[in-house]
């Protein structure tokens, strides 16, 4: 039996909790808030730091490092084959403006522990192993979200990337430059043997359902709009109810249906207005304009529609009701999405044959993997975050389960680079 297959046959976690925990502390310091948070926009020197600190833990664990044109930067340990696709895990170290010490960090910080405890153990894989961490996945500073692994999967060309402009009119390129993470490796055609992706639930099914692990299935479908209804700004008083054209009457009825809808179309259905602007915003002047997203999910497209179609309807009949005009513009649109079964799978047998308690869930959120699954077999692992809370200062996850995540990892990285040696997984 191979230590690797040992690994895989044991009930102990074999990870160092303390040294995961240690280093998440470390990382969280570089643009600490006063409320016990991070503040580390993309591509900027907070950024540039906590990348500087990546980059020194693994060329430590014996990686070589590499960065693309994106700044994507992808820390590789050899395996007995060098020409096997590489098993690869990671996310993204950038946060919101008031964000958390777990989001996207954890992925990274999980990665890095797994190259470090096989290197305690003596491990060699059969495939070459890959962390990396791709740039600007929340979007905050430079629009769109996703950025380095979008460019990766060919979503976006890495020209139109480099061209995108911050708040300040600084591009991606010139703020790449300045941190010294405009990188020289080609963004595409690299082989995907496996991926996967550790994260913080960021909602609250686990802690609710009192499990460690979740098997992630996929991730829901997601169609965002603009909307602007206009009607006629006119006198609180001296109109009459009956012959106002109230855009903020007509936006009310699209908030109401909007969650009406996704209630009926449970499970796995959500739909939010994030956003909602009434113009000229008076308290005197009856509102002539109401500018708002709405933003859809689920897992199975058919329904997906259905939800958006019925909405639709609801815009067209209370449009003509207040003797509004309407404009719906499409803003994004992600399919819903399956994992791999395989590493499904992997992780699902992982968190077995540890003996913690797990479910099968599905992602709400957009993740790196997302993109990741297009060009290789994918999958994903949530833990627990304290109250499902994220996107905030007060986020929070337990030592234990973030222990229990990364072992799971582990598991699942060594159970995929034993079947691509095998054949049994394939890009």
């Amino acid at each position: 039996m191979t230590a690797a297959q040992a690994v895989l046959q044991s009930t102990d976690q074999h990870i160092n909790s303390e040294r995961l925990w240690q280093s998440l502390m470390e990382l969280a310091q570089l643009g600490a808030t006063p409320k016990g948070g991070v503040c580390r926009l993309a591509l900027t020197d907070l950024d540039r730091q906590a990348r500087d600190l990546f980059v020194k833990w693994c060329e430590a664990a014996g990686c070589s490092v590499t960065v693309d044109g994106v700044g994507n930067i992808f820390a590789r340990r050899p395996g007995r084959n060098p020409n096997l696709p590489p098993v690869m895990t990671g996310s993204h170290i950038d946060t919101q403006p008031t964000g958390g010490k777990f989001d996207g960090c954890f992925g990274v910080m999980a990665g890095v522990e797994v190259l470090r405890t096989l290197n305690d153990l003596g491990i060699e894989t059969e495939a070459p192993l890959e962390v990396v961490v791709w740039t600007n996945e929340e979007g905050s500073r430079f629009a769109p979200c996703m950025m380095g692994s979008g460019v990766f999967a060919s979503k976006f060309t890495l020209e139109e990337t480099l061209a995108k402009r911050d708040a300040d009119g600084v591009t991606v390129g010139e703020a790449l430059n300045a941190i010294g993470y405009a990188g020289s490796r080609a963004v595409t055609g690299h082989a995907v043997g496996a991926y996967f992706e550790a994260h913080i639930e960021q909602g609250p099914i686990l802690e609710d359902e009192e499990k460690t692990i979740g098997v992630v299935l996929g991730a829901l479908g997601q169609k965002w709009f603009d909307l602007t209804l206009r009607g006629v700004e006119a006198h609180a008083g001296p109109t009459p109810m009956h012959l106002r054209k109230d855009a903020l009457v007509g936006a009310a009825a699209v908030v109401a249906a909007v969650n009406r809808i996704a209630l009926e179309h449970q499970p796995h259905a959500c739909g939010t207005v994030g956003c909602l602007q009434a113009y000229p915003g008076s308290r005197n002047v009856i509102p002539g304009e109401v500018r708002m997203t709405l933003d859809f999910r689920h897992l199975e497209p058919e329904r997906l529609d259905s939800m958006i179609a019925q909405v639709r309807k609801v815009i067209e009949t209370t449009s003509a009701e207040h003797g509004l005009s309407v404009e719906l513009t499409p803003t994004a649109d992600f399919p819903p999405l399956y994992f791999d079964e395989v590493c499904v799978d992997a992780v699902r047998s992982a968190a077995q044959g540890l003996g913690m308690s797990h479910m099968d869930i599905v992602s709400g959120a957009g993740h790196d993997a997302i993109f990741l699954a297009e060009l290789g077999p994918a999958g994903m692992i949530f833990v627990p975050c304290e109250g499902g809370i994220s996107h905030n200062e007060i986020e929070n996850a337990a030592p234990s389960d973030l222990a229990a995540g990364c072992a799971v990892l582990l598991r699942a990285m060594l159970r995929a680079s034993a079947a691509i040696a095998s054949g049994k997984l394939a890009a």
